[in-house]
């Protein structure tokens, strides 16, 4: 079921303030342009790595989920790890069987990247929010992020 890891999510107060630390700290080369995501109630920007991206998110409004999660950790930190499924319906599917909670309604919506996505419930998953994108095997093949 699980593929490759796709993004690391991080919270933070400042998406121009993270940016700057992982271009001026350790070098990053490409990020792409902030973007807002309404329905999810979080602005997004994607930090391309060698082998996966940095997601970094950030409150959008006064409704953002990440209010609650900027407020334990007002400097922000890792939010949640995201790795391919070929389905993400299959997944859910599966996780359910073996006793795992998916959070929301368990419908799929439509993440950052434009594919359907899930999120795992962390007291199931060692405590880690985790985030199944589905990504067709043929992105997969072509390296397609």
């Amino acid at each position: 079921m699980i593929g490759r890891l796709n993004h690391v999510g991080v919270a933070t107060p400042s998406i121009e303030a993270s940016v700057a630390l992982y271009r001026d700290l350790l070098g990053a080369t490409k990020a792409h342009a902030p973007f807002d995501l309404p329905a999810q109630g979080v602005r997004v920007c994607f930090v391309d790595l060698p082998n996966a991206q940095i997601e970094l998110i950030e409150p959008l409004g006064d409704d953002s989920p990440i209010h609650g999660f900027l407020a334990k950790n007002p400097r922000g930190g890792q939010h949640h790890v995201c790795f391919e499924v070929e389905d993400v319906l299959a997944a859910r599917d599966a996780l359910r069987a073996k006793g795992a909670t998916i959070l929301g309604t368990g419908e799929p919506r439509i993440g950052a990247h434009g594919t359907p996505i899930i999120f795992v419930h962390p007291k199931d998953m060692g405590g880690v929010l985790v985030e199944l994108m589905e990504t067709p095997k043929a992105n997969h093949e072509s390296g397609a992020h």
